[in-house]
């Protein structure tokens, strides 16, 4: 089972900000399990922390910009791209400037950064959060769409279409997050220069420059337009005669643009606080409708805080019940795990159909048939029982008795028909023979019942 990651150790970036200009330090440094990405203001009185999560973002115009009552850091997305395509879960990140530095304009040197000081693994697994259904987001105005759909890893396709004769359509896909650093990294934001002079007025890109941004030259202006733009950005001025891309760094990739937007996409998608196991294809995406789908993924998550595993019965259990008979005691009637579908060193995923030939049926309910919470609580312990037999040598000659059952939540009623889908996890390492775990029971993507379980492993006289 995949665990969580943080950075092997801490690493410092300068550069200057996008929009200020300033000269900005920037440092990263390893965090602890489900801290996720954090920022902290260290130049401010009482050093605010904010948590980079999609519903802190309160401005999107030129960059994604997360705020803690009327403390706030812009130009994020680029550091959060290269810590989500690296598998980092958890970081703190420690910047002296109400912005990220802004550096070549692409995620490439995060990614050098990250890649020079290594990544550990955590004790605890990754939550993902799996795609079980479309999702989308439409601006009617700009023609923009955001569409996830159900995949079995996080992968992207992006398209990009502009009203230029130098930028028209171009598009980008990533299948596997692992390329990102070789094929997505070193693509530099752009800017058309006629947009320039309006992003001068607002104090947007007073750190800009020909190398951290693809400048793209797509309307003819006057020759003394042009100059007053360079003495504006201070840059050394030059004579511009036809239509083109005008930095001093070439194009990296042909269609470095639609990359760049690529870029984009996963470092507002990594503010949903977990990977994404799904598909993205971004029509025109920007970060306004970046940041809505990832605030409805948000919502999803809050909704259904812990997600129900996905059960396909065309794949053979890992233990049907002949296994399970050798290692539970149990018979019928009480026998109440069918099969196991997953198994990891912390977690188990168990399956057992509810059918109206089950005995309760008789007295519990006779006019509407429910099963009892007690016997789904009892099917929680059984399942968390294989968990913990699975951690040992020679599981037959071993038992595994409860000790505590606690906070037991009903959410809904389990009837005949149902097929319940119980997990189970580790809430701490099994230490002398005692386990803690949690453990869930699914209806369908509902969840049904949950409850803390305490068992202790004894063996067999």
């Amino acid at each position: 089972m995949l665990k969580q990651n943080t950075l092997a150790n801490s690493f410092s970036l300068q550069g200057k900000g996008l929009h200020t200009g300033l000269d900005i330090n920037i440092t990263f440094y390893p965090a602890q399990d489900n801290h996720g990405y954090k920022i902290k203001r260290i130049d401010l009185e009482g050093e605010p922390i904010i948590d980079a999560l999609a519903e802190n973002v309160v401005a999107t115009q030129r960059g994604t910009v997360v705020a803690k009552k009327d403390v706030q850091v812009s130009t994020i997305e680029h550091a959060m791209a290269a810590l989500y395509a690296s598998g980092i879960d958890n970081c703190l990140i420690e910047v002296d400037a109400p912005e990220f530095p802004i550096l070549d304009g692409s995620s490439r040197y995060f990614i050098e950064e990250i890649n020079k000081v290594g990544i550990v693994e955590q004790n605890t697994p990754k939550d993902y959060y799996i795609v079980k259904h479309k999702i989308e987001v439409v601006d009617e105005e700009t023609g923009s769409s955001l569409i996830i759909l159900p995949d079995d890893k996080f992968s992207l396709n992006v398209l990009i279409s502009f009203d230029s004769p130098v930028l028209n359509n171009q598009y980008a896909t990533l299948n596997d997050i692992s390329e990102f650093a070789t094929e997505m990294a070193a693509s530099r934001t752009f800017v058309f220069v006629r947009e320039v002079e309006a992003l001068l007025n607002n104090n947007l890109i007073k750190g800009g420059d020909l190398d951290n941004a693809i400048v793209i030259y797509d309307k003819e202006m006057p020759q003394e337009a042009l100059k007053k733009l360079s003495d504006g950005l201070n840059i050394p001025y030059k004579n511009i005669t036809s239509l083109g891309y005008i930095n001093n760094i070439p194009l990296v990739y042909d269609n470095e643009p639609a990359r760049h937007k690529l870029i984009d996409v996963i470092g507002d998608m990594a503010l949903i606080g977990k990977p994404i196991r799904g598909r993205i294809i971004a029509t025109r995406p920007g970060h306004k409708i970046n940041n809505q789908l990832a605030r409805l993924i948000r919502k999803d998550i809050k909704l259904n805080e812990v997600q129900a595993p996905i059960y396909d019965p065309n794949i053979p259990p890992v233990m049907d019940v002949n296994r399970i008979k050798e290692l539970l005691p149990h018979r019928y009637p009480f026998l109440l795990v069918d099969k196991i579908i997953e198994i990891g060193a912390n977690h188990i995923v168990g399956v057992k159909n509810i059918t109206v030939n089950e005995p309760f049926f008789q007295g519990h309910f006779p006019q509407e048939p429910v099963m009892p919470g007690v016997l789904l609580v009892e099917a929680m312990a059984q399942t968390g029982g294989l968990l913990v037999l699975n951690s040992v040598d020679e599981p037959e000659r071993y038992s595994t008795y409860f000790m505590k059952i606690d906070q037991v939540k009903f959410r809904q009623k389990v009837v005949p028909g149902d097929t319940i889908i119980l997990r189970i996890e580790l809430s701490v390492p099994i230490r002398r023979g005692i386990s803690t775990m949690k453990g869930y029971v699914f209806v369908g993507e509902k969840l049904a019942v949950e409850a803390e379980l305490m068992a202790q492993i004894v063996k067999n006289k």
